[in-house]
């Protein structure tokens, strides 16, 4: 068990007031619902687990940066500039199948249980551009995102700051966890009550468990931007609460000497540790908590902790996005959608290959549950 920060905004006032609760992130939210099968066993076509299980930041010398480099190509396989799709793509589909196409079976796994949708926002619902700044989502998505949070409560959960991806999507409906999960904003009170949001309490509730680390990421932020200055295409991006390293633009000839300057700035910071992302390097704080973390965090707000008449649904595009997929395995719940034109290594139990496809799902559930109200209403 340990012990993390909750401030509670009062909109009001203006006041801020930290509150320090328990949380035991392995075993407070357990639940005895049947699993839903999953499709037939595992798939590895791109194994990266020994390249990066740990990267030893403060002993990173010659041969772990060429070990971090091996393990950038392959947690970043477009960056192969082409159009066809490779050929294990058609094994990979059978154990990860679409979930467009799979959309039914989806639906009888849900049936009697409520649905709630857990979404990442780069390369789900915006395509991975080269510019992080110009990641915006369609007017269409937006719609269609819209009319997903009045059929079922959704959330955003991304490595984006918290307020940046607000200011992408604009829909204030939704809940929204920044940087990984570390910066958590429960906008409103939940039908339900919950230990961290009460049914009467008007109060927004904001729960960031690394606020601890803000000035260390404010300065490590500051200096990998004066480090990476020489390397052309790098971008450095604050997302408040860890750093993201953009090398979507660098010339792959240039990585090494990316990783050499990132690892001359992390080397003197031992509580901060490093992950990887679709051409994008994320320092994070070491203390225990991602995106699986936060959808937990999320669905007791909501009031669903320990119900077996829940259903989340997680669609997501990177690394990052793993750590919800096996969560909700080990939660026995729900599934997850692998959003990705390439074969990976994943727990997802489903795929889609792109935003357009997203969006297709997810106006699909919107036109089942509308059915669904009609028919009902009928009866």
């Amino acid at each position: 068990m340990t012990q993390q920060s909750v401030v509670v905004s009062d909109p009001n006032s203006g006041i801020n007031m930290a509150i320090t609760v328990a949380v035991t992130t392995s075993s407070i939210f357990t639940t005895a619902a049947q699993k839903l099968p999953a499709p037939h066993g595992g798939y590895i076509s791109i194994s990266r687990k020994k390249l990066l299980k740990n990267l030893d930041i403060n002993g990173l010398g010659g041969a772990r940066i060429n070990a971090w480099v091996e393990s950038m190509r392959a947690s970043s396989p477009t960056h192969v500039k082409s159009n066809s799709i490779p050929d294990d793509h058609g094994s990979w589909i059978v154990h990860r199948p679409s979930a467009l196409d799979m959309f039914q079976q989806i639906i009888d796994a849900s049936k009697g249980k409520q649905i709630v949708m857990f979404l990442d926002y780069d390369g789900t619902l915006s395509p991975i551009v080269d510019d992080p700044d110009r990641a915006f989502m369609s007017d269409a998505m937006r719609k269609t995102v819209r009319k997903v949070a009045r059929c079922f409560p959704t959330a955003i959960v991304s490595g984006r700051c918290r307020e940046k991806v607000y200011n992408f999507v604009r829909l204030a409906e939704l809940y929204y966890a920044g940087s990984h999960g570390m910066d958590i904003k429960v906008p409103k009170p939940t039908r339900r009550s919950s230990k961290y949001h009460k049914a009467n309490d008007n109060h927004a509730v904001l729960f960031q468990p690394a606020s601890e680390f803000l000035p260390v990421i404010d300065e490590v932020y500051q200096q990998l931007v004066e480090k990476t200055k020489s390397t052309p295409g790098a971008i450095v991006e604050n997302n408040r609460f860890c750093v993201s390293v953009h090398f979507r633009c660098v010339d792959e000839k240039k990585w090494s000497e990316l990783a050499h300057q990132v690892r001359s700035v992390l080397k003197e910071y031992p509580k901060l540790r490093l992950s990887q992302g679709r051409k994008v390097l994320e320092i994070r704080p070491t203390i225990k908590w991602d995106k699986g973390n936060a959808l937990e965090f999320l669905l007791e707000s909501l009031g669903f902790a320990n119900c077996t008449d829940v259903f989340p649904v997680y669609i997501g595009d990177d690394r990052t996005d793993e750590d919800a997929f096996k969560k909700l395995r080990d939660r026995g719940q729900g599934f997850g959608i692998l959003v990705s034109k390439f074969p990976k290594d994943t727990s997802a139990s489903y795929s889609l290959q792109e935003p357009d496809e997203v969006m297709d799902f997810l106006q699909r559930l919107v036109d089942w549950k509308r059915l669904s109200l009609r028919a009902h209403s009928r009866v």
